[in-house]
């Protein structure tokens, strides 16, 4: 465990000491990996999270799927809108709450699942990397969130 007691040092403020920089150049170049897969299927990297997480839990409420994304209305709001519009996902009124927003597959966002099955392969095709350095990469991701969220 690292010691987080205030102290100075020149070189914590070298960009090549930092454990940010290339976390955010990670996620950026996997997200730019992701688009030619996903042009393909005509969608954005976030809305194909929106997507993965409704291909899974088709019905979800609004403020659940946020909670999965860890985004906020804000974010998420016209990310639906776009979604809505482009025919993939209805939001409905929730039957106990109307203040509740659901979200439901349409026939066209139910089939595009099959053609998002290529996605995870050809991405695991580019990054060329074992499995169990994915899975420990995914581990060490989940665990900063977990820390960082708290």
């Amino acid at each position: 465990m690292t010691s987080c007691v205030s102290t100075k040092n020149e070189k914590a403020l070298e960009l090549e000491n930092q454990v940010c920089f290339p976390l955010y150049s990670a996620a950026n170049a996997v997200i730019r990996a992701y688009r030619p897969f996903l042009q393909v299927i005509d969608l954005t990297y976030s809305q194909y999270l929106v997507m993965l997480v409704l291909w899974k839990t088709n019905g979800i409420n609004v403020k659940e799927l946020g909670a999965k994304l860890h985004l906020d209305s804000g974010t998420l709001t016209p990310l639906l809108k776009r979604l809505e519009g482009k025919g993939l996902v209805s939001r409905k009124r929730g039957l106990d709450d109307e203040r509740v927003r659901m979200l439901y597959l349409t026939e066209q966002g139910m089939d595009l699942r099959e053609k998002a099955l290529l996605v995870p392969n050809g991405m695991a095709c580019k990054l060329d990397m074992e499995v169990t350095e994915l899975v420990e990469l995914k581990r060490l991701c989940e665990k900063v969130l977990e820390k960082l969220n708290k």
